[in-house]
């Protein structure tokens, strides 16, 4: 590459990483504001954990277009410690500091990469029951009464809400939903609905005069560095909420990564992520700034509008600054009622509901899963929820092991069918290869698998041949999904072998089959090869016809 084409494209990533970090700051900056205001660390701690955070963790991580900052899940977390603890202000520092540590510790180890094993109806039972919470939870400011700090208490006291609703309040928050949930989409790239809603909710506030609680008074102070004291007794009292809290953030973090290596094609270090992750939560801590981790609503965001690497990052930070000390005073007349509307649909989206619409179709032992860590969730505790998640799923899954262990002679692998593969490697120089995908297929290996698929440099058609007659559970179906995807992206031409009925009547239940074209799914491998073979000699053919270069085929 010369040194203008070099130029060349560093200015093109500079324009995608600048126009992505100013989208990210601007969907950033309305949950930025209802977060804060959700823990009741204040409106502005929550615009200085989303400031802090993305720049320290933006700049110490890895060269992927993270963007970090409060979150639902975080919020939710944090939320949960302080309701069930008369914590003073020192003691709350303290435990986000120990927290921001132990994230620091866990990147020295490989427990960052146990996320990627974690089944998809446990993390599908948590999202859910994060959703569930942040939507219950607002439902008294949605009202205009006072927020209350668990969704158990809320649903206890929701009879005396609804006796008192504040019609002001009512119709602001229904305004803002609305905003939210009916904006056309073609309109969310160049003004993110929810900050639509702000806008427009506050104005509507100002203009009728409405009588709503609104936000306090916002400072533009810098936040200055306060390091707790606290006793040592205490230290050792709060490591359990801390540990709720890195976990919770460092998972979060993770499957954010994991979403945008998808997205750009990168492989990041996971260790280096929560590295930088629990650094960025250490400077929040120690400003009385929120808590966070790698948001994927934000994160999506800046990459689907051209962002590459770490420095949209630092541009969303410098965005939200102009927006705090340029606009910073109007903040303070946001009426709380407009932010949980904001609140309510960001715990719709976080809601799964990919897996609602076919949960009809998914096993029992999925659906038992879900059930199990969505109620711990959201009525016990969410680190012992997603442990015990684990936990159950695994018996399930050994369960089901054991049930189909039995003695017998498996037949040797048809030798015809090895020397034919052999011969389509050589012949067709890789253009067609055959991956067969043996053995257990879950949710834990879809990664490595994919990570495979990305060295197919060359190959135009890949025949994928399922040999178990072992139905697919919903995280591997949702795993295949993703190879195909992926691999569509690349300009592979995916066709399949499936030999058993009920596999192939959950590739067409889930729609699968239709992402692969019925055409392109066989129940032989020789048939499949013959039909790839086809279709590359009929692409060979007629760029022959349009006197292109074409590939050479020894037959």
């Amino acid at each position: 590459m010369t040194d203008k084409q070099k130029i060349k494209e560093f200015f093109n990533s500079l324009k995608g990483d600048t126009a992505g970090g100013i989208l990210a700051s601007i969907v950033a900056l309305p949950q930025a504001l209802a977060f804060g205001v959700a823990t009741g660390f204040g409106a502005i701690a929550g615009l200085w954990g989303a400031i802090i955070l993305c720049f320290v963790s933006g700049i110490l991580g890895t060269n992927t277009p993270l963007i970090s900052g409060p979150t639902g899940p975080c919020t939710i977390a944090l939320t949960s410690i302080l309701a069930h603890n008369n914590f003073q202000f020192e003691e709350i520092l303290a435990i986000l500091a120990i927290a921001a540590v132990i994230q620091m510790l866990i990147s020295l180890t490989k427990c960052t990469d146990i996320v990627k094993y974690v089944p998809y109806p446990v993390i599908s039972g948590f999202m859910n029951g994060v959703g569930f919470i942040l939507i219950i939870i607002q439902i008294n400011p949605f009202l205009g009464s006072k927020v209350l700090p668990s969704a158990a208490q809320t649903i206890a006291e929701l009879g005396r809400t609804l006796q008192n609703i504040n019609l002001h309040a009512f119709l602001l928050g229904t305004v803002t939903l609305a905003i939210c949930f009916l904006i056309p989409k073609r309109f969310t790239r160049y003004l993110p609905s929810q900050l639509a809603a702000l806008l427009i909710g506050t104005l509507i506030s100002i203009l009728f005069g409405f009588n709503v609680e609104k936000i306090a008074d916002i400072s533009l102070e810098i936040p200055a560095i306060h390091i707790p004291v606290v006793s040592t007794k205490f230290l050792l009292e709060c490591i359990p909420y801390s540990l709720i809290l890195a976990i919770v953030c460092s998972s979060e973090s993770l499957l954010t990564s994991l979403v945008a290596d998808s997205l750009i094609k990168k492989n990041s270090s996971s260790q280096k992520i929560i590295a930088a992750q629990g650094i960025g939560n250490l400077f929040c801590a120690l400003t009385g700034s929120l808590y966070g981790a790698a948001a994927t609503m934000r994160t999506v965001a800046a990459i689907k509008n051209g962002a590459s690497t770490k420095i949209a990052s630092v541009i969303s930070t410098i965005f939200l600054l102009i927006i705090l000390f340029k606009f910073g005073n109007l903040a303070s007349q946001v009426p709380l009622a407009v932010l949980a509307g904001i609140l309510i649909k960001i715990g719709y989206d976080i809601i799964d509901t990919k897996f609602l619409k076919v949960i009809k179709y998914a096993p029992k032992d999925d659906l038992y899963v879900l059930l199990l860590v969505f109620f711990l969730t959201v009525f016990y505790n969410l680190v012992f929820a997603v442990a015990s998640g684990i936990v159950f799923a695994s018996l399930l899954y050994a369960k089901r092991v054991a049930d189909k262990t039995n003695l017998g002679i498996k037949e040797v692998y048809d030798n015809e069918i090895m020397k034919l593969e052999s011969k389509l490697e050589r012949d067709y120089k890789h253009k067609i290869r055959v991956v067969h995908i043996n053995g257990q297929f879950f949710f834990g290996s879809a990664t490595q698998i994919v990570s495979q698929f990305d060295e197919l440099l060359g190959t135009k058609y890949l025949i994928l041949n399922y040999e178990s007659d072992a139905t697919l559970d919903i995280s591997a179906l949702f795993a295949l999904e993703d190879i195909i995807i992926r691999l569509k992206d690349q300009k592979i031409k995916v066709i399949m072998v499936v030999r058993y009925a009920e596999v192939l009547k959950q590739l067409t239940d889930l729609k699968i089959k239709e992402q692969i074209g019925e055409e392109k799914i066989f129940t032989e491998e020789k048939e499949a090869i013959e039909y790839a073979k086809k279709l590359l000699q009929q692409k060979v053919k007629n760029k022959s016809h349009l006197h292109l270069p074409f590939w050479h085929f020894n037959e």
